[in-house]
């Protein structure tokens, strides 16, 4: 069984998160989604929620490809979580040039860690490259629109977590 390893904060997921996801599915069996505890960042959304959107978010997915999809939250070295998860690939989006610096350092860290464990990058489809959960998250507190950018359970939640 191929087990993929697809971590973020995820904080919150967006339309760009689930893009991939979708991807993902047709390259693995079971993809885990990590969500990464990270208390550094200070989400918006507890793990609990991050969690229980993504799930919410998956279940029609895993039904439409036919791949086990699970939440994993981790607070580990990322090749450390793909480990404990039985993951050979780890699955990472990118958006843009900028992305692909920063995750090519990853993947040479990662590497050096534990070589068994490849890293396949997927591009976002071109509609959806501009999604950043920071973004949405600032649109979304300056009172804007982020109905085209997240899945509508987590537009509600955004509204009722910032008060908008």
């Amino acid at each position: 069984m191929r087990v993929g390893l697809y971590p973020g904060t995820f904080d919150p997921i967006t339309f760009g998160h689930t893009d991939i996801i979708r991807r993902a599915t047709v390259l693995v069996d079971k993809l885990v989604i990590g969500v990464a505890i990270n208390r550094d960042k200070g989400p918006l959304f507890s793990l609990e929620e991050r969690v229980a959107m993504i799930e919410a978010e998956c279940v029609e997915l895993s039904r439409q490809t036919g791949c086990e999809i699970v939440v994993h939250p981790f607070e580990n070295l990322l090749i450390d979580c793909a480990n404990d998860v039985g993951a050979q690939i780890i699955v990472r989006g990118l958006r843009a040039v900028a992305d692909f610096e920063y995750e090519f350092q990853m993947v040479g860290m990662n590497r050096a860690l534990d070589d068994k464990i490849e890293t396949v990058f997927l591009m976002a489809d071109a509609k959806r490259q501009a999604i950043a959960s920071k973004l949405v998250k600032e649109i979304a507190r300056l009172g804007g629109d982020v109905s085209k950018f997240v899945p509508a359970a987590v537009n509600l939640a955004l509204k009722d977590r910032l008060g908008v």
